[in-house]
C-alpha cells in the first residue's frame, strides 16, 4: 500500500483544526485505540527522556482511553489544570516529511507551532512531532503513535493536549 502525501497533509491539518475548533470528540477519533501519545521531558543534561514508563514525561497516554478521559475532563470542567476560561489556540504545522513507510505503517515528521491566548496572555509552544499512521478498515488514517518534542519547555503553567 502506498501512502499519499496530499492525503497525509489533509489528515494532519484536519486533526489540528479540531483542536482549534475545540471539537475534541472528533479530534480523539483521529487516534487508534492502541495509540501511544507521548511528550517526553528534557532532563538536566538537555536530552529528552527516553522511557515514558520510568522517566518524567510532560504528557503520556499509553492508549486512547487516556485521551478520551482527558477530553471528558476538559468538556465537563473536571480538569485538575482548570481550563476556564478555555484558551483560544491556533495550530500551524509545516515541513511534513514521510520518513519511512511500508504496507502497514507510514512514519511522518513535521514541525508545529501553537499560539494560545488566555487571561490576556499569549503563549507560544513549538517543536517537532513524529507520528505513525495506519490505515483503518474505513480507509481513513489513524494515528498509532505520536511523539511530541516540545522545544521551548520552560513554561509557566501545565500543558494540555490542545496546546500541542
Amino acid at each position: 500500500m502506498s501512502f499519499d502525501y496530499g492525503k497525509i497533509c489533509k489528515f494532519l491539518y484536519s486533526e489540528a483544526r479540531c483542536l482549534d475548533d475545540k471539537d475534541f470528540d472528533s479530534w480523539v477519533q483521529f487516534y487508534d485505540k492502541r495509540v501511544e501519545f507521548w511528550m517526553p521531558a528534557w532532563d538536566d543534561d538537555g536530552d529528552i527522556t527516553k522511557d515514558p514508563r520510568n522517566e518524567i514525561s510532560l504528557i503520556y497516554y499509553d492508549n486512547r482511553d487516556g485521551l478520551e478521559d482527558r477530553v471528558f475532563r476538559i468538556q465537563t470542567e473536571r480538569s485538575g489544570s482548570s481550563s476556564e476560561p478555555e484558551p483560544r489556540t491556533l495550530h500551524s504545522i509545516s515541513n511534513i516529511e514521510i520518513i519511512e513507510s511500508n504496507d502497514e505503517v507510514c512514519s511522518v515528521r513535521y514541525n508545529w507551532i501553537t499560539k494560545s491566548f488566555r487571561y490576556n496572555n499569549i503563549n507560544t509552544f513549538f517543536g517537532v512531532i513524529f507520528v505513525d499512521l495506519i490505515m483503518a478498515e474505513s480507509g481513513d488514517f489513524l494515528i498509532s503513535r505520536k511523539k511530541i518534542i516540545l522545544k521551548n519547555d520552560y513554561i509557566g503553567h501545565v500543558l494540555d493536549v490542545y496546546h500541542v
